[in-house]
């Protein structure tokens, strides 16, 4: 069994868009969704929900206004301005503890609060993972983990577990790369898209991770594009894919399908071409 991650450096790439395309064109795959801050993936693949477990990612302080003896400690040592008296706002509070530290009467107690949902669905094209984050919540990185191991739950028998992972580089992206056979970075011929492709590829390499490169649009800025294709070269990182910019990938957005299923026009043949450049990088 094989894993991919499609990354990208920042938002906004066609890093999900590209992702449901390879959905339709995989053999036998598990589908993840690893952007639990902004998920929506389920936007073009539609899965409908067989599971759903509560993910208890984070922590809440709480006081026993009984044993409250109000010596008003925990307020003077809260640098989040979570307590006022015998209450504390579980918006600003931050689970760090230090009030329950600093109380002589143990009247605080830290309580797991439910920081999101995972789910288990099924797709037209597989069974599919994914997951919500709560509002201002934190821990995504714990709940991609969380989201990655239900994968694997389900992944026997099957060829295949293609993740869509998150923007950036931070603590979710490291999360959702972790033991995977191949990174694929979509990136766009802006001067931030080049200098986020160099900030993610260092990454993976950091983690040994075999990263492929997508430049997406490719068509709007050529010559941006040949300092991708140049610096690709020179860090023997292959390119598989090349993507004009086209209204029609819009369009089968709005639709709510995937781009190959909507259209057999030059945008969907090179998606097309660019997975067998994947599934042969694999073999």
């Amino acid at each position: 069994m094989k894993q991919i991650t499609i990354i990208s450096g920042k938002g906004g790439t066609g890093k999900t868009t590209i992702t449901a395309s390879f959905a339709a064109l995989a053999h036998n795959p598990v589908i993840v969704d690893c952007d639990v801050d902004a998920a929506d993936l389920h936007l073009l693949l539609h899965p409908l929900i067989r599971s759903k477990q509560e993910f208890r990612g984070s922590k809440e302080a709480v006081i026993d206004e009984e044993k409250c003896i109000d010596c008003r400690l925990c307020e003077g040592v809260c640098r989040f301005d979570a307590i006022d008296g015998h209450t504390i706002d579980p918006i600003l509070c931050e689970g760090c503890g230090v009030c329950a530290y600093v109380c002589p009467e143990n009247a605080i107690t830290l309580r797991e609060k439910i920081s999101g949902y995972a789910f288990i669905s099924e797709t037209e094209y597989g069974p599919m993972v994914h997951a919500r984050l709560n509002i201002a919540e934190e821990a995504s990185g714990k709940l991609v983990s969380l989201v990655r191991n239900e994968a694997r739950k389900i992944a026997e028998g099957r060829d295949l577990i293609l993740i869509d992972g998150p923007p950036g580089i931070g603590c979710p992206v490291i999360a959702s790369l972790s033991g995977v056979d191949r990174a694929v970075i979509v990136t766009e011929p802006t001067m931030s898209g080049i200098h986020d492709l160099e900030r993610i590829l260092g990454m993976a390499r950091h983690f040994g991770i075999a990263s492929l490169v997508c430049i997406n649009k490719y068509d709007l800025n050529e010559e941006n594009t040949n300092r991708i294709l140049g610096f690709c070269q020179i860090n023997d990182v292959n390119v598989v894919g090349k993507i004009l910019y086209d209204p029609i990938v819009t369009k089968a957005m709005i639709a709510g399908k995937p781009i190959v299923e909507f259209s057999g026009g030059q945008v969907s043949r090179e998606i097309k071409k660019m997975w067998i450049n994947i599934e042969r990088s694999l073999k």
